[in-house]
């Protein structure tokens, strides 16, 4: 269900909403201050924003300008509801990023056309950024979403004192496999173990295409050992899966390098980077130890 966040310091106004968009299917929430309405799309950010332009404590315009300069929450919609007819005013509404205006008093028909058309705007764009964020062949991340949570998880784990772990994996000898079996059934390795990682995934494991024929899965909550076990889960399953090729039942196999923030000593060192060299460098070792195995990061 969509959400809809209403900031006006009336509560006459939050009322009248309520009844003449009961008819939506979205869940309405309200603010009666420019400041708790700010915090509030900042904390759980809606789908669209009923801002009133004239408030004591900030104006719409303000809150909006703030709105858009937050990557968090600048492509939310918003739409000014005003009583002013100025059309300078307008303008300025527009320039500092509103979608629409809509006049007070409210009519019920224009009210309901405008939300609606600006709640379905931002549900196409959320669809095509959804779709920019993942892989075309296997539906897991991209390697560009990957270095964005990446960085992210690991400024929280940071934070809050949180494990954080990653493995890499790479498909074994997978140019082998395109060469004698070729490409079309290269991607319908990709796709079958796309298919493995979401459905042996836990709630918190982050499975995403690093590129080529290697796989990132950054695992919340998850210290060195249980990264390991994941790891091994992952490459147990992915060596009992048969994938067929024509008559032929084919196997497929699997290096894994497991890194952990923990191994890192020196704090000012760890970062997405550091992360991602101590998984590779375990993932290489794991396939100088011949393949279809697991190898652990080295404390540097």
């Amino acid at each position: 269900m969509q959400q809809i966040l209403a900031i006006d310091d009336s509560p006459d106004i939050h009322q009248l909403l309520s009844v003449r968009l009961g008819g939506l299917n979205v869940e309405l929430r309200h603010a009666l201050t420019g400041e708790s309405g700010y915090e509030q799309a900042c904390e759980e950010p809606p789908d669209l924003i009923l801002l009133d332009v004239m408030m004591p404590d900030a104006s719409g315009f303000e809150i909006c300008r703030r709105l858009k300069a937050r990557s968090k929450t600048a492509s939310i919609p918003v739409i000014f509801l005003t009583g002013e007819t100025d059309v300078e005013q307008k303008v300025l509404g527009f320039d500092v990023g509103a979608v629409d205006y809509i006049q007070k008093p409210f009519d019920t028909a224009e009210l309901t056309a405008r939300v609606r058309s600006a709640l379905r705007t931002k549900r196409y764009f959320d669809m095509l950024a959804h779709r920019a964020m993942l892989d075309g062949l296997t539906g897991l991340w991209n390697r560009s979403q990957f270095d964005q949570r990446l960085y992210e998880e690991i400024a929280s784990a940071r934070r809050y004192d949180r494990p954080l772990s990653l493995v890499m994996m790479d498909i074994d000898r997978f140019k082998n496999l395109n060469d004698t079996y070729g490409h079309p059934f290269g991607d319908q390795v990709l796709q079958s173990v796309g298919e493995l990682l979401q459905g042996w995934k836990r709630s918190t494991d982050l499975p995403c295409r690093y590129g080529g024929e290697e796989f990132g899965i950054i695992l919340r909550e998850t210290d060195m050992e249980g990264a390991e076990r994941t790891a091994e889960r992952i490459r147990g399953a992915l060596e009992e899966l048969e994938i067929r090729h024509r008559s032929n039942i084919v196997s497929v196999t699997a290096s894994f390098g497991v890194s952990s923030m923990s191994l890192c000593r020196n704090p000012c060192e760890l970062d997405h980077n550091w992360l991602i060299a101590s998984a590779d460098s375990a993932l290489y070792r794991a396939k100088e130890a011949g393949r279809n195995c697991v190898s652990t990061g080295i404390v540097e």
